[in-house]
C-alpha cells in the first residue's frame, strides 16, 4: 500500500506546525485523506516533530478507523480525525494544535467573535465553541466523543465546514481541517492570529462587538465561493 506521497504530506504539515509555533514538544498533529483509496495518514502518537519522517506515519482506514499500516501508533487524537472525515466529506486534512491564544478562547469556552476583516478573509462568522464533554462521553471514547461534540455544534447551527474551518473544542484547543493538511495548517495559523487579535481588541475596547454582516459578506466572498475575485486566474 504504502502512499509514500500521502505520507510526504503528512510530514510537512506536521512540520508546519512545530515551525510556526501552533505547538511545542510533541504536542498538536495533522493529517489527510485519500479518499479515492480509502486511507489517512496522521503523524503517530508521542514522536517528536524533529524526528518525524515519512516511514513513521501510520496509515488508517477510513471505513473502521483502524490503523492498517504502520510500526508506529497512531495519534491519540485519530478517532477526532476519523469521525470528522466520514462527517465532512468535503474536507481532506486536519490539523489540531496547543495554540496558546487559541487555546485560551478554548478554556474561557467562548467562541472567537469576527470582530474585523483580518478574521473575515477566512472564517464567514465566529470561530465556534463546542459544549463541553460530560463525564460519560470523557470517561467512554473520549477522542471519538470529541469529534462527535465537534459535529454536533455544526449540524445543530446548520454551520458549512468549508465556510467555518476550525473550532474550538471547550476547555481543549483548537481544530481546523481543509482541502488538505498544508491548508488546515494555514488555516490554524489564521485562527491563532485571530484570536490573539481578538483578546487585544477587546482589552482596549470591551464594548466592541462583532463586524458588520456586509464588511463580513465583502471580505469573505471576495476571497471564496463562486464569485471571489481575490487573487490570480
Amino acid at each position: 500500500m504504502n502512499h509514500q506521497g500521502l505520507r510526504e504530506k503528512v510530514v510537512a504539515a506536521n512540520l508546519e506546525i512545530y515551525r510556526s509555533r501552533l505547538a511545542i514538544l510533541n504536542w498538536g498533529n495533522a493529517s489527510e485523506v485519500d479518499r479515492d483509496a480509502g486511507v489517512f495518514a496522521i503523524k503517530p502518537s508521542g514522536v517528536d516533530y524533529e524526528v518525524l519522517t515519512p516511514e513513521m506515519v501510520p496509515l488508517i482506514d477510513l471505513a473502521s478507523g483502524e490503523k492498517i499500516e504502520g510500526d508506529l501508533n497512531p495519534s491519540s487524537d485519530t478517532a477526532t480525525h476519523w469521525h470528522l472525515y466520514n462527517a465532512f466529506p468535503e474536507i481532506s486534512g486536519v490539523v489540531h494544535t496547543h495554540s496558546p491564544n487559541g487555546t485560551a478562547w478554548a478554556q474561557a469556552r467562548k467562541a472567537i467573535p469576527c470582530l474585523g476583516t483580518t478574521h473575515a478573509d477566512t472564517f464567514y462568522g465566529e470561530i465556534p465553541c463546542t459544549r463541553p464533554l460530560t463525564q460519560d462521553e470523557i470517561e467512554s471514547a473520549y477522542e471519538l466523543n470529541t469529534g462527535k461534540v465537534i459535529v454536533e455544534h455544526f449540524k445543530k447551527t446548520s454551520l458549512n465546514p468549508l465556510e467555518v474551518p476550525g473550532v474550538l473544542v471547550s476547555a481543549h484547543a483548537p481544530f481546523t481541517w481543509g482541502t488538505s493538511a498544508m491548508k488546515a495548517v494555514i488555516t490554524a495559523q489564521v485562527l491563532e492570529e485571530v484570536a490573539k487579535m481578538a483578546l487585544s481588541a477587546w482589552a482596549l475596547n470591551p464594548a466592541v462587538g462583532p463586524v458588520e454582516s456586509y464588511l463580513l459578506d465583502k471580505h469573505y466572498l471576495r476571497k471564496h465561493g463562486p464569485k471571489a475575485t481575490y487573487g490570480q486566474n
